[in-house]
């Protein structure tokens, strides 16, 4: 018994005189990151991209995204002067052909005046259509833009947490699985 006496106080003494001879550390975190939120940036990316379509998504650094906002403009309006064209060529021809003028087109002379009529719905229709796709596709670049400037502002840390989940039906004894969003405060 008296050899733990003696232990215990050595084992004491020890180690609280190895606690003095140390220096005080003092840590410092040097690899934070400061975002700095610019509050104007999501309207600016999204009024470069009403001025010029894509230049939003230029200036938010997702050039790939600008490629494609262009080919779809180009797409939708093109679409849109293929159908003007055809709508018109096929309604000069039938305004001619109530006017009785004797200078027809060939192209459309085994044509009725009703498949004329018919052919002036489709294109007018489709022409309409590539409009309303055209101002879409406008639409969502800007909407892109701006959307994509407030997320690369948005602040991700650890509160937020989504995790795949898999629980036991109590009924049926089957695994049903699903995701879990849980937000800490």
């Amino acid at each position: 018994m008296k050899y733990w006496f003696y232990i215990l106080i050595f084992c004491t003494l020890s180690g609280n005189f190895s606690g003095f001879g140390q220096e005080e550390l003092n840590l410092k975190a040097t690899d934070t990151v400061e975002t700095k939120i610019n509050p104007l940036a999501p309207s600016k990316a999204a009024f470069f991209s009403a001025v010029f379509p894509g230049m939003g998504q230029v200036y938010n650094k997702k050039y790939w995204k600008a490629p494609i906002v262009w080919g779809a403009m180009g797409a939708g309006i093109y679409a849109y002067s293929w159908n003007k064209k055809k709508y018109d060529g096929y309604r000069t021809e039938y305004k001619k052909r109530l006017a009785n003028d004797p200078d027809l087109n060939p192209d459309y002379e085994r044509l009725s005046n009703s498949q004329l009529i018919d052919a002036q719905k489709y294109h007018q229709r489709n022409k309409d259509l590539s409009l309303l796709v055209t101002v879409a596709i406008y639409a969502l670049n800007i909407i892109d833009a701006n959307v994509d400037s407030h997320l690369k502002q948005f602040n991700v840390n650890g509160k937020l947490t989504v995790k795949p989940e898999i629980q036991q039906n109590e009924f049926t004894y089957k695994q049903n699985v699903g995701l879990s969003l849980n937000y800490r405060f």
